[in-house]
């Protein structure tokens, strides 16, 4: 619980403090994108097939907590740093770095309390590495569309 506490205030002021790329209204979509992306995995991988869970395997209130507070500034940070201009070879490294950050931070989240506050059922870090570059791809792809949709306004 303490790594959340910590994250949550440092992931925030960290995306709001240094965010130039993104207006309002798309950080506003990524935020909500990224919550029901979320909701969505965790629904299904977290609660029907017990792969993960934070806290308990119950649902509760503290479960917002990391839905709503966490993965968003992470996303909004990795948009607004994202080398849309460079060479493939320095995307590919983007990606590496944003990879190698969350594997961390997910080892990190599942040190024991009072510490951690995430736990694994049958999930790893393994399944983390295979699916974060597609989490990343998708919310770059959702980024483009809604720039796109800002633009035909």
């Amino acid at each position: 619980m303490i790594i959340l506490i910590i994250s949550i205030i440092f992931f925030n002021v960290v995306a709001f403090t240094t965010n130039k790329r993104l207006t309002k209204s798309q950080i506003v979509h990524i935020w909500t994108f990224t919550v029901a992306l979320q909701a969505l995995a965790d629904l299904f991988v977290g609660v029907k097939y017990k792969g993960y869970w934070y806290f308990t395997k119950d649902v509760d209130l503290l479960y917002l907590l990391p839905l709503t507070t966490i993965i968003p500034p992470v996303n909004i940070m990795f948009l607004n740093w994202y080398p849309f201009t460079t060479s493939l070879t320095k995307k590919v490294f983007y990606y590496v770095y944003w990879l190698a950050f969350m594997l961390s931070y997910e080892a990190l989240a599942l040190l024991p309390g009072p510490w951690g506050y995430f736990k694994y059922g049958w999930w790893n870090l393994l399944y983390s590495a295979f699916v974060y570059p597609f989490l990343l791809i998708i919310v770059l792809k959702f980024y483009k569309w809604i720039c796109k949709i800002d633009r035909n306004k």
